[in-house]
């Protein structure tokens, strides 16, 4: 793969030369971009300048962007290279062919066929033949001898026949991931300025040359140079392993990598390279990442030191080889900075290879737990049956018999034995419920798909079905709970409260041109106000929504805030302090004529009039602000705005005069204080209309709904109470982050798990938190252990510094519209209309994938026991298995494959939300569904059994029993396989329902995949039983014959009335199975090699993992329950 990708970049660069239309061809662009600080400004400045010169070389402008022409975007990508690294090959079918191939039970009978397809060519003379006993004698007609060798054969075929259909199953399974995979791609688009439009494109049309507008909580798609930036911080520890967030300005480090994540502040920057030539794509191909994508996690341990070995010499390899390269395309020694920590990374990915991964999914420990308790079962009847059959046939033959071992008659007997463990490993496959892990995955992939169009796009399978476990959802107010459509509805101005927008006339001018050029410019020029896509619609806002209400605010004050911003564009701003989590308010500074500077700053009302020492008075002039009178502004004005539920937000400014200097920027603390209020706003979101009612659902199902917001308490209680969260009379508390973690410090300022568990229970609204409130309550709740089970908790998160709680909680669901490219890199979940009500949708689905397992693990442990207790009974009795091996396979091939298909595929109901969470210890098989496999497998044995011992006086037909080796098939085992083929049939039906529902038919039709397979099934059934022969041990039957093998098969569903009649609480001997494991089991010597290390929060290590890289996008999909 390296070296693959290296080709292409040798190809483009030997295109830059020849093309000498840029300035500069790819090669330098890809020195300069190795460079850093000092250096890079030093490289800059030599060879172009300055970024002005750059952006000329490249033919583009940094206010307006590329033109936009379909030629020269071409073009450009031509010569620099697209904006995407190549995806790893799929498997071919072939391969997956090849994997399903390895299965051991099958390796096994295939062992069986050939051996038995090879010793049933020979044939012993006629007369010795006699001499063996009389199990092998008594075969009248030559034809019926010859065709010995139809089983083996026909075994072997049911064997493809099951691989082909895995594979297939496994084929389009992938197909689906791609396809989930490459949406969540075109999901991802980045802002840009072409032919001096913003415009946002997919990641992938980037180009070099392009000018991108970067901003808080982007994840960089390419490289770049920085143009112009405001505050800019950037996390660069992706790439080069430093936590320390980087400064980046145009004087000291302009240079901005791919996959690094902007952490604060704003601004501008040329695209330089992209795709495979940018610094993540260099190293992705020289580290040949995209071979070892998608690791099964539950590999052996062999083939995962192998692995490791073979990945550390591919790493070696790739890197000397390419870094050979490099050298001959430079003439000198590239300096490849990220790859100088080529070790290190690899040294530190080992270690992280070796921290505990998030628990497994409860589904899947739970069915890794039964399966492989099933399968111990199954291995232990299978040795028996072989070993009794061995036995009786023993003794049959050398001692009532009283024969003894003839030379000639040994491949006689080796087929006996051969035929025998046939019928061993029958069972074994019969007993394996290898169709489990199938299910799951049919399950998830289809609720993934239907997902889709409830607006939820789902990142990690499990996450799908650990939802339906959910006990507690900690959401986001703003946009999730509410319309995010704000807009400014009061105003405080002027020492006047105004219930309604005032009219401009009524606002002291002064007063008026502060507020409107306060906004103008502070506030992100990214945010602003479209004309509406209808006519006689809203107008539309783009960018963050609050700044949006402000601007709205100027417009409905009949004043234009685009003016203002074309006489000071961006550029002009002195200094940005950009809004943080830690600052909560916005500063912007402006250079005055004079030489004085004024700074404009907006932030959280309660905070910034803290920091305001006088206000605006009715007359437009500033007065003194005392404590006392900033009390009565909250108490009169903030604190009514806030009980209505609005946000208030403060306006000030600060002038600082040419006579004292310029002060020292970076000194906030004195920068943001000594402000003048110009006025308090008081902004509505209104809720969405349809969450109080998909709250309602979420507390009648179990599901504790807590709100986790950076807004004031007051307006948070207020929106809690329009929702449903707060309920009046209920003693719920509300806190504020403050008072929180006071609640949970001890007096060293350290978390206390007992003094969260205090609080949890009864907290519904957290106010004014921080992220890291978040995280701490999320982690709180997960921890805590007094509550009867333990939670399994959702979040929401839009913010860059909402990873670590993403990371956390079980469920991590990230805003499509709202949130940062970080925050759904941290996610499981993305709500593509950032919609709660969308959260509801994927409980319901959660617990959709739970109850199907469940439908699908009852049907199937039916059949499991009675096939198994029949071969293991008749083969006691009867010294051979009243069900052949081929027709076991196809029994096996109906319950595993199409019934996966067919209960994993069932549609949700809304009855799914009337009940509680299963919770973690929750076994799969409950008492009831214990009672139905039960009930319905004592049923089954009756009617075969009676069958099978007493079939030929019921059917007046001749015995099948006691049939010697090589018989052709007889009626009586044909209506014995039969009829237990349409009994599973029928109670495929019956296990639609598992929590003792009467009518098993409701809602049957709205699933067509159901009544397609049932139907489909019964065809073939026909078909193999009349046209079947040798192969499938068969003979046709009559019409009176199929009538009573369907009666006996439809009286299963009215057996199924019965056993639901009787209460499961009478039947106290009933056991539940299927218990969970509480946490994935770790080896020993990885715990060993985890006690040297020191503690780290394993949320933050994961969110800053060099995976979280742009360009492997999102093929992490892959490394799923596959």
């Amino acid at each position: 793969m390296a070296n693959n990708s290296y080709s292409g970049v040798k190809n483009s660069l030997v295109e830059a030369n020849h093309d000498a239309e840029f300035g500069c061809t790819l090669k330098e662009l890809r020195s300069l971009m190795e460079l850093r600080g000092a250096e890079a400004i030093s490289k800059l400045g030599e060879s172009y300048g300055d970024t002005q010169g750059l952006c000329n070389r490249l033919k583009t402008s940094p206010a307006d962007g590329l033109s936009g022409q379909p030629a020269d975007l071409e073009k450009r990508k031509t010569t620099f290279g697209e904006n995407l690294i190549p995806p790893k090959k799929p498997k071919t079918f072939l391969q997956l062919v090849w994997e399903a191939l390895q299965d051991v039970t099958l390796i096994i009978l295939e062992v069986a066929a050939i051996v038995s397809l090879g010793l049933s060519f020979y044939r012993p003379p006629e007369a010795e033949r006699e001499n063996c006993g009389k199990a092998a004698g008594g075969v009248e007609d030559e034809h019926e001898s010859e065709a010995g060798w139809i089983e083996g054969a026909a075994i072997l075929l049911s064997v493809i026949c099951v691989v082909l259909v895995t594979a297939f199953n496994d084929w389009s399974k992938e197909k689906q991931f791609r396809g989930l995979q490459s949406r969540i791609e075109q999901e991802q688009k980045f802002t840009v300025v072409r032919g001096g439009q913003v415009i946002q494109i997919p990641v992938a049309e980037i180009v070099v040359g392009d000018v991108a507008q970067i901003k808080y909580g982007d994840l960089l798609p390419a490289d770049g140079v920085l143009i112009q930036g405001n505050d800019l911080k950037i996390d660069e520890s992706s790439l080069t392993g430093e936590s320390d967030h980087v400064k980046k300005t145009q004087e000291k480090d302009p240079m901005l990598l791919s996959g690094t994540h902007v952490m604060e502040g704003s601004g501008k920057m040329v695209v330089t390279a992209v795709g495979v030539n940018s610094q993540t794509g260099i190293i992705f191909t020289l580290l040949g990442a995209n071979e070892d994508e998608d690791e099964d996690e539950d590999e052996k341990k062999k083939e995962k030191e192998e692995k490791k070995k073979q990945r550390k010499s591919k790493k070696q390899d790739g890197s000397l080889e390419n870094r050979k390269k490099a050298k001959a395309h430079d003439g000198a020694a590239m300096e490849m900075q990220p790859l100088n920590s080529d070790e290190g990374a690899d040294a530190e990915e080992k270690k992280k290879s070796n921290l505990p991964k998030k628990e497994k999914s409860v589904l899947q420990g739970k069915l890794t737990k039964l399966a492989v308790q099933i399968g111990k079962a199954g291995l232990v009847m299978s040795a028996i049956t072989v070993i009794i059959l061995v036995v009786l046939f023993v003794v049959d033959t050398f001692w009532i018999q009283n024969l003894y071992w003839v030379k000639e008659c040994t491949p006689i007997y080796i087929q006996f034995f051969v035929k025998f463990f046939i019928i061993g490993v029958t069972v074994l496959v019969v007993a394996v419920p290898e169709g489990l892990p199938l299910a799951v995955t049919i399950s998830l992939a289809y609720s993934v798909k239907k997902m889709m169009k409830d607006n939820n796009l789902v990142r990690h399978l499990d996450a799908c079905e650990t939802m339906g476990n959910a006990t507690a959802i900690c959401s986001d107010k703003t946009g999730t709970l509410t319309m995010n459509r704000m807009t400014v509805v009061q105003a405080y101005i002027a020492e006047k409260h105004y219930k309604k927008v005032p009219e401009a006339e009524n606002i002291p001018s002064n007063a008026l041109e502060l507020l409107i050029l306060g906004i103008a410019v502070n506030c992100a020029y990214t945010s602003k106000i479209m004309s509406p896509e209808k006519e006689g619609g809203l107008p539309r806002q783009v960018g963050n929504k609050t700044e949006c209400a402000l601007l709205g605010f100027c417009n409905d004050l009949k004043r234009d805030y685009q003016t203002i911003r074309n006489e000071i564009p961006e550029e002009k701003l002195y200094k940005v302090y950009t809004f943080n989590s830690v600052r909560k308010s916005m500063s912007t500074v402006l250079k005055m004529a004079d030489g004085s500077f004024r700074m404009f700053s907006k932030g959280a009302s309660e905070i910034l009039l803290k920091k305001c020492y006088k206000i605006l008075t009715a007359n437009g002039e500033p007065k003194v602000f005392r404590p006392r009178d900033r009390d009565d502004v909250v108490k009169k004005v903030i604190e009514p705005m806030a009980s209505e539920g609005l946000r208030t937000i403060c306006l000030g400014y600060r002038d600082f005069p040419a006579t004292e200097g310029e002060p020292d920027w970076d000194n906030e603390n004195d920068i943001l204080s000594g402000l003048t209020c110009i006025s308090v706003v008081g902004i509505e979101d209104p809720v969405r209309p349809e969450v109080p009612d998909a709250i309602k659902k979420c507390q009648r199902a179990g599901i504790t709904v807590r709100m986790v917001t950076g807004d004031n308490i007051n307006t948070a209680r207020a929106i809690a109470t329009k929702c449903g969260i707060l309920l009046p009379g209920d003693d719920f508390i509300c806190l504020e982050g403050k008072e929180f973690n006071r609640r949970i410090r001890n007096e060293k300022g350290e978390i206390e798990q007992e003094r969260i568990d205090k609080i949890w229970p009864k907290l519904r609204v957290l106010a004014r938190s921080s992220p890291t409130d978040k995280h701490t309550l999320v982690k709180g709740i997960i921890d805590s252990t007094v509550a009867e089970q333990r939670q399994v908790v959702a979040v929401t998160g839009d913010g860059t510094n909402d990873g670590p709680a993403l990371k956390k909680a079980d469920v991590g669901f990230a805003m499509g519209i709202a949130g940062t490219d970080v925050a759904k890199e941290a996610s499981d979940i993305i709500l593509t209309d950032d919609n709660f009500s969308s959260i509801v949708k994927a409980v319901m689905w959660g617990r959709n994938v739970y109850d199907s397992i469940s439908k699908f693990l009852q049907f199937q442990l039916t059949v499991n026991v009675v096939a198994v207790i029949v071969a293991f009974t008749g083969a006691c009795i009867t010294q051979d298995s009243p069900l052949k091996a081929v027709q076991m396979l196809w029994v096996n091939l109906i319950m595993d494959t199409f019934a996966s298909l067919a209960l994993a595929t069932e549609p949700p109901t809304e009855s799914l939300l009337l009940r509680r969470p299963y919770g973690r210890n929750k076994p799969l098989i409950s008492r009831t569904m214990m009672k139905n496999i039960l009930g319905h497998g004592v049923y089954q044995l009756i009617i075969i059994f009676s069958l099978l011992f007493a079939g030929e006086q019921l059917f007046d037909i001749d015995n099948g029993r006691n049939a010697p080796l090589n018989a052709p098939p007889s009626e009586h085992y044909t209506i014995v396989f039969n009829t237990f083929v349409l009994m599973q049939l029928f109670n495929e039906i019956n296990a639609r329902k598992i929590h003792g529902e009467r009518n098993v038919f409701d809602g049957i039709f709205n699933n067509l995949i159901f009544c397609s397979i049932v139907f489909g099934t019964f065809v073939i059934q026909i078909v193999i039983v009349q046209f079947g022969g040798k192969p499938f041990s068969c003979v046709a039957l009559t019409i009176d014959q199929w009538l009573w093998c369907t009666f006996f098969g439809f009286s299963s569903l009215l057996w199924g009335q019965v056993i639901s009649s009787i209460p499961t609480s009478r039947l106290k001997f009933l056991k539940t199975a299927g218990h969970g494991t509480q946490k994935e089991e770790i080896p020993d010597e990885e715990l060993d090699e985890l006690d040297d290390m020191e503690e780290i929060d394993h949320a933050e290590r994961e969110l800053r993992r060099g995976q979280i890289l742009w360009f492997r996008g999102l093929n992490r999909i892959q490394t799923q329950i596959l």
